[in-house]
Order: structure tokens, then C-alpha cells, then sequence
């Protein structure tokens, strides 16, 4: 049983969990909300039925605001007041802070994760969405984004690398740098969201698009999201060993050789989608 948090509102369906993160009135993210993510993730960790878990925003026209400003502003004059100055030698970070701990975990769950952006986005927000695995978006009058440098400071969240890893080090430069918003139509064309729903359903699209997620060979979903998130990270011959382990996962799994057996003996041809009943071993 998850428990309940003051920012996050859990709707669990077995194999789906859809999480909606909350903070009225103004739809920002806290730290108050990174704890209460990390805490709820502990609990995802341990579910081994989970294969699909989403995030979407309560606000009818928000995913997530942006991460708090105030938080942020406190943040630079306190170290203003104090004479806190930058230099490389004495004043390197010397580990990551929680919102990317926060994503990495993300990335490292044995389950998907979907970003359900299902309104406004930007700097903080548009960050946690990139750190999951797939976004789908609302089709309407929003706007998705990274426009820190309009206020003196870069994405700090993720945002630079994220990015720049998903549609290119030169399209990046010049989102972030002109501090530029996207609507969704052009998020998609970017490759930065996956996939427009129709806003006035976009609660019953987003079940939809991660119900078809849960229903398909959970090991080969968790060998996938895997390997090509560490695969980014390798020389080619290092990834194509990962994939190759990978394989031979799926290649081992009661899962496959059934489904694989069934389809022979079957007049379904491999383009069709299997309904096969997925054990997950």
C-alpha cells in the first residue's frame, strides 16, 4: 500500500502506477517535492510487478510549472551575503544534488517511465519530464521548455545534458541559449515528446499509452530502457556487447520461448501486437 505524501497523489493499477504531483496554487517543484519523490520511488524499487510508472501534473493546464524561483533566488543571495565566490579549485560540488539523484533513479528503475506533460512546462519542470523515459504532451496553447538563461542561470537540473543527448548538442545551444519555448506541435517535431493527445482526454489517453506499455514482455522492456540508456554512455563495440548480454537475457526468459512457439503456431504474423499472457520470467 503507497502511502500518502502532502505533493503527490498515487493511483495504483498493479502492473501502471500513475503518479500526480501536486502543489497548488502555483504548480512549482520544492524540494519539499524531490524528498517526497525520492521517498515514493523507494517503494517503486521494491514492486516487482511494476512495469510502467507516470507522472502528470494536477493543474488542468500544468505539468509542472517550473522548480520554485524562490528557493532558487534565496539560494543565490544567501550565498551572495556570505561571500561565497566561485572558483574551480575550492569550489567544486562534491556530489549531486537530489533533483538529479532523483532523475538518475528514474533512469535506473526496472520499469518505464512516462511523462505525462499535460499542460505548461518549463526550466525544472521540463527537466523532470526529460529524465524520464518517454514523454507524451497535451496538444493546446502550451509551451515546454528551458528559459533559465532569461534569469541570469542555465538549466541546472539536468537540462544541458539531457537535451543536448536527445536532439543534439547544436539544437540545445540554441533552445537554451535564446531561452526559447516550444509549443507542442514543435516539442514534437524536435523529438522532445513522443507522442500529442487531445487535451480534453489526456488523463484517459495517458492510462491508454501506459496501459499498452504494461501489456507487452516485461524483461524485454526493462533489457531495452537499459541498454540504450547506457549504451549512450559506451563506445559502439561496448554497446553492442551490452545489447548482446541483453539478448541473451530475453533469450533465456520462459516469457519468449513461449510467445515465440505461440506465434508459429499461430496466423498472427510478428507486425501484429502479441496478446500473450507475460509471466515476467
Amino acid at each position: 500500500m503507497v502511502k500518502e505524501y502532502q505533493h503527490l497523489k498515487i493511483e495504483d493499477r498493479g502492473h501502471l502506477v500513475i503518479c500526480v504531483l501536486c502543489n497548488p496554487p502555483t504548480h512549482t517543484f520544492t524540494s519539499k517535492g524531490v524528498l517526497e519523490v525520492h521517498d515514493f520511488l523507494d517503494q517503486m524499487e521494491k514492486k516487482e510487478d511494476l512495469r510502467v510508472l507516470a507522472f502528470t501534473g494536477e493543474g488542468e493546464d500544468v505539468f509542472i510549472k517550473h522548480y520554485e524561483v524562490g528557493e532558487l533566488a534565496a539560494s543565490a543571495e544567501k550565498n551572495i551575503s556570505e561571500g561565497n565566490e566561485v572558483d574551480s579549485d575550492t569550489s567544486a560540488p562534491e556530489e549531486l544534488h537530489n533533483f538529479h539523484k532523483m532523475l538518475l533513479r528514474l533512469r535506473e528503475l526496472n520499469a518505464i517511465v512516462v511523462a505525462g506533460i499535460n499542460g505548461n512546462t518549463a526550466g525544472g519542470g521540463c527537466e523532470f519530464s526529460l529524465g524520464c523515459d518517454l514523454r507524451i504532451m497535451s496538444d493546446g496553447p502550451f509551451a515546454i521548455g528551458l528559459p533559465e538563461t532569461s534569469v541570469g542561470i542555465l538549466p541546472g537540473g539536468g537540462g544541458t545534458q539531457r537535451l543536448a543527448r536527445l536532439i543534439g548538442s547544436s539544437r540545445a545551444l540554441d533552445l537554451i541559449l535564446h531561452a526559447r519555448l516550444l509549443s507542442p506541435g514543435q516539442a514534437l517535431d524536435f523529438g522532445i515528446v513522443n507522442k500529442l493527445v487531445e487535451h480534453e482526454n489526456f488523463y484517459e489517453e495517458l492510462v491508454s499509452y501506459c496501459s499498452d506499455l504494461a501489456s507487452r514482455a516485461p524483461i524485454a522492456l526493462r533489457q531495452v530502457k537499459k541498454i540504450i540508456h547506457h549504451g549512450l554512455d559506451v563506445s559502439l563495440e561496448e554497446g553492442l556487447m551490452m545489447e548482446q548480454k541483453a539478448f541473451d537475457v530475453t533469450m533465456r526468459s520462459n516469457d519468449a520461448a513461449k510467445a515465440m512457439r505461440a506465434l508459429l503456431d499461430s496466423d498472427n504474423s510478428i507486425e501484429e501486437k502479441n496478446e500473450f499472457k507475460w509471466e515476467g520470467n
